[in-house]
């Protein structure tokens, strides 16, 4: 039986869309009465565990499960030892770098040396101003990064945008824009590249309805 580790939060409901498309429906976990973490589809073909996001390479990286959907930004942060499989075209939004508005800076590269900058994506940011060979202390908060330049922690914040409200709520703009991210199809290599449970037939499936 394949298993497949679900999203919880922004990704879950388009991730169960598109299995149920492909005929697996593991709709129960929209349910908000339900807390099983772990379902089997009624056709008794595959079951789902729904994780947090950030271990979703996690299990298919251990072959807890075979497959999984999780955010490109996750990819880039942890660089799991995952088949990055598909873009799955929806969840999107994009890592950037952003700043009180009423500061002078208008791109990272302006960021004084060796200031501040607060993130949950550590790995990310530090890569972003090593690239820029601009030293720069990363701050990690996991979570309202947003308040690492109002309460003068920081002078930017590294963090995932969607829509930007959150950021314009808090006097905040973007100043730089590191990649772009969207849901991701991952599988674990070795039972992919064996075809376990016949696992290529449903990538497939899943393949031809993005």
């Amino acid at each position: 039986m394949i298993t497949i580790a679900l999203p919880k939060g922004a990704l879950l409901k388009d991730s169960i869309d598109l299995f149920k498309k492909a005929g697996l429906d593991f709709s129960l976990f929209l349910d908000k009465s339900n807390r099983q973490l772990q379902i089997t589809d009624p056709t008794n073909t595959a079951q789902a565990l729904l994780v947090r996001a950030q271990d979703v390479p996690v299990y298919v990286e251990y072959g807890q499960a075979q497959i999984g959907i999780v955010g490109y930004d996750v990819l880039r942060e942890k660089k799991p030892k995952v088949a990055n499989l598909t873009d799955l075209k929806f969840g999107y939004c994009r890592m950037s770098v952003a700043v009180p508005k009423s500061s002078t800076y208008r791109r990272s590269q302006e960021l004084p040396p060796h200031g501040k900058v607060a993130s949950k994506f550590v790995n990310c940011a530090e890569e972003h101003f090593r690239q820029l060979d601009l030293p720069v202390e990363i701050v990690p908060l996991y979570g309202s990064v947003e308040l690492g330049p109002i309460t003068g922690m920081s002078e930017a914040i590294v963090d995932l945008v969607s829509t930007g409200k959150t950021l314009k709520e808090n006097g905040l703009i973007e100043i730089d824009v590191l990649y772009e991210s969207t849901a991701r199809l991952v599988a674990h290599p070795l039972s992919y590249r064996l075809n376990r449970d016949n696992l290529d037939d449903l990538v497939s499936k899943l393949n031809n309805l993005v």
